[in-house]
């Protein structure tokens, strides 16, 4: 069986500042709630995942708005959600359990950033016995200054990640695709 997982889906994560000085793929979101309309339309299981930030100048810290769930994505009251404080979707959560209890084998996996929980989230769940399939446009990056101070571009950084866990850890599929493939 396969289920959808979006991850830290947040207000927040459009913002820039934090997190970095730019961020690519604006249309993340959107795509993340292509996938979720697509799946609620054939009543397939659906998980949330909600980052809740330690760190008081975060905007995804619980106190602040730009916690809350970006309106794309916005959840049902029958869609689970699962709240953590750190970079995996299964460390401090009943995610894995959940799925194990489902007989859920087969993740698409969407959301942000592909540099923190996506990268983090989709290596455990491989790592964890599940075939992934990560959604390319329905993730994003944001800049970073490496251990050298030299600047990378969210674009390299986005590139970088897909091709780190590409075939080892995840297929990589667009939006596109991925709902063509799950429609036949």
């Amino acid at each position: 069986m396969t289920a959808l997982v979006l991850i830290d889906v947040q207000r927040g994560l459009q913002e820039i500042g934090f997190y970095g000085t730019e961020r690519n793929n604006l249309d993340a979101e959107e795509n993340c709630g292509r996938l979720l309309t697509f799946f609620r339309k054939k009543q397939w299981p659906i998980f949330h995942v909600k980052h809740n930030s330690t760190d008081l100048g975060s905007p995804l810290h619980p106190g602040k708005v730009s916690n809350s769930f970006h309106p794309a994505v916005e959840p049902m009251i029958n869609e689970p959600i699962f709240e953590k404080t750190v970079n995996s979707a299964f460390i401090g959560t009943e995610l894995e359990a959940r799925l194990k209890t489902e007989h859920i084998t087969n993740l698409v996996i969407a959301g942000l950033t592909i540099e923190h929980c996506i990268s983090t989230s989709v290596r455990m769940a491989s790592n964890l016995g599940f075939t992934v399939i990560l959604v390319s446009d329905a993730t994003a990056a944001f800049d970073k200054i490496g251990h050298d101070g030299n600047t990378y571009a969210a674009d390299v950084i986005f590139h970088a990640e897909l091709a780190n866990l590409k075939d080892e850890f995840a297929t990589i599929k667009d939006t596109d695709t991925i709902l063509k493939e799950l429609d036949h």
